[in-house]
């Protein structure tokens, strides 16, 4: 049974940070991302690290939000520094079977968390 568990979210200051984390299993991802949804706003690609580690970030995070994978564990983590009120969404980790992502292509993923919730206030 696959599964995609989503933890390490919560409530921060402006220009705060955490650090998100999706435990994997049952799962054989080649790659996977982070996607976050808004109150209101359509889901949106957040970061990817694909098969030959190559990561992906969306412009608003680029610079901020850092995506890693620990291989070993099948541990994905998404370290989000200096972080902002738009950041403000549930996050969700996918998982994918595709060696390669069309970039934030939610068609590409197989399976999904529940999701995270991260809050950032002023």
């Amino acid at each position: 049974q696959v599964q995609l568990v989503e933890s390490g979210g919560g409530s921060v200051e402006v220009g705060g940070s955490l650090r998100l984390s999706c435990a994997a299993s049952g799962v054989t991802s080649t790659s996977m991302g982070w996607f976050r949804q808004a109150p209101g706003n359509d889901r949106e690609g957040v970061a990817e690290i694909e098969s030959d580690g190559g990561t992906r970030y969306a412009d608003s995070v680029k610079g901020r939000f850092t995506i890693s994978k620990d291989y070993v564990k099948n541990i994905l983590y998404l370290q989000m520094n200096s972080l902002k009120p738009d950041d403000t969404a549930m996050y969700y980790c996918a998982a994918s079977s595709r060696w390669f992502l069309r970039g934030f292509n939610a068609q590409d993923y197989d399976d999904w968390g529940q999701g995270t919730r991260v809050t950032v206030s002023a």
